[in-house]
């Protein structure tokens, strides 16, 4: 009889891409090997604004987001070092927030580079946000045009799926791969005369 493989549970992810002007999202569900668009957006501010009401904007934002489409786990781009020092620090603060929206939700957060990111969806690590967005487009089969920001979120979304279905196949491998040991003290050798 041949061995039946148990298919894994959908498993919607929320990916963020944040920014203190503008902060995208998007959620994707994996239902085996087919993805499915969940919902996508922006978060927009104006730079006018104070950077605590952008973030407070920001945070509320994502937690209404993570309340409505309850997601297994939130994906986003790891922290890169930028030449313009407040850029990186006004980054990390929007990261920040979006890292404690998923914390308050008991949400698991993943991380991963913009090169990881990019080769998961486009297949080259230094693709344009033009070539995010269109194989975004293309992936999702999302007829409007995904703006910028919500498609670099949907291709973290999309990246942490592809790694989580790639760890799982090769944990299955391994499984069926496995040797019983050898019970202690027995060997193999052969003695010499």
């Amino acid at each position: 009889m041949a061995e039946r493989t148990k298919e894994a549970p959908p498993r919607v992810i929320l990916g963020i891409d944040p920014g203190t002007v503008v902060t995208g999202w998007g959620v994707v569900q994996a239902n085996g090997s087919t993805l499915r668009h969940l919902g996508h957006g922006t978060v927009n501010a104006s730079s006018a604004e104070p950077q605590a009401a952008r973030l407070s904007r920001i945070y509320r934002a994502l937690s209404k987001v993570m309340l409505e489409f309850r997601p297994d786990g939130v994906s986003l781009e790891k922290v890169f070092f930028a030449l313009n020092v407040q850029s990186a620090l006004k980054l990390g603060q929007a990261r920040g927030v979006a890292l404690l929206a998923a914390a308050e939700q008991s949400v698991e957060v993943h991380e991963y580079s913009a090169v990881e990111i990019k080769s998961a969806v486009v297949g080259f690590g230094h693709a344009t946000k033009q070539q995010v967005q269109m194989m975004i487009g293309s992936l999702l089969q999302v007829a409007d045009r995904v703006p910028v920001d919500a498609a670099d979120a949907l291709a973290a979304a999309i990246c942490h799926l592809h790694r989580q279905a790639f760890e799982g196949r090769v944990a299955d491998s391994l499984r069926k791969q496995a040797t019983p040991l050898r019970p202690r003290g027995t060997s193999t050798r052969v003695r010499r005369s």
